[in-house]
């Protein structure tokens, strides 16, 4: 099965499918999973918002969603989210499939390890498989992805600062949801929809909600038409070392059906 967690304006993506609650230790996931079928693949879709964009960024129960998908049986999720740009060459519109994060968060619960001495690798934060299935529908196949805190925007300063680090992307979801898929053995990748250039990179009044959720809706369709074209060319026997770390799983993840 593969995973699907959309992100600002993705709230449905299988029609007709079938709802399923799965129960987690971390409490309820943001709405129940639909699970249906893009081109004969078996796919679990998730709103990381809720239906109705009840949750934050900041509130979003990532530990919850990332154990009920897997839960569930997806071991590969792909993760579309809205983002800022912090380069002027990829304007609103353009499609990211990012390689890298920088994590600006604070105070999330970032683990499923909240005991014993768990180290996992994090070096490459995203599948290289998954980003090869995603890379043919985007305008720009890597990139680095600056997570923030939110829910407020950035300020100019601090949109200059990550420019100026070489960083191309600015998002709020992207952690510690990267990171829970990870201790989860989960391969899991990104792909990003620039809805703004962020407030440092131009002149005017800065990035506000509503122009961020009409560039999102204006190009929805291409969107989903890259995320279903990464369905189709995903093998999903496929190997690579996202299932490799040398930890344990948390307990109690064996998959459910029902």
């Amino acid at each position: 099965m593969i995973g699907v967690i959309g992100g600002t304006g993705l709230y449905r993506f299988l029609p007709g499918g079938e709802e399923r609650t799965v129960d987690t230790p971390y409490g309820p996931t943001s709405a129940p999973i639909t699970v249906g079928h893009v081109a004969g693949r078996e796919v679990a879709f998730l709103p990381r918002h809720g239906l109705r964009h009840e949750y934050s960024p900041h509130t979003v129960p990532y530990r919850a969603n990332l154990w009920a998908l897997r839960r569930i049986g997806a071991r590969k999720v792909l993760a579309p989210c809205a983002v800022g740009s912090l380069d002027g060459a990829l304007g609103p519109g353009s499609i990211v499939v990012p390689d890298q994060l920088v994590d600006r968060t604070s105070g999330r619960t970032s683990t499923f390890f909240d005991a014993g001495g768990v180290h996992v690798s994090f070096a490459d934060p995203y599948c290289p498989t998954l980003r090869a299935s995603a890379a043919p529908g985007a305008d720009r196949d890597a990139g680095t992805m600056v997570v923030i805190e939110g829910p407020r925007f950035s300020t100019r300063a601090e949109s200059r600062w990550y420019a100026a680090q070489g960083w191309d992307l600015v998002n709020m979801t992207g952690l510690p949801e990267a990171t829970l898929a990870r201790e989860l053995k989960l391969c899991y990748a990104s792909i990003a929809l620039v809805t703004d250039l962020d407030a440092g990179i131009e002149a005017g009044e800065g990035v506000h909600t509503a122009d961020v959720l009409a560039q999102f809706r204006a190009n929805l369709p291409r969107l989903i038409d890259a995320l279903t074209a990464t369905i189709t060319a995903t093998d999903p026997a496929a190997q690579c070392d996202c299932a490799a770390g040398d930890h344990d799983l948390p307990e109690g993840l064996e998959p459910v059906r029902a």
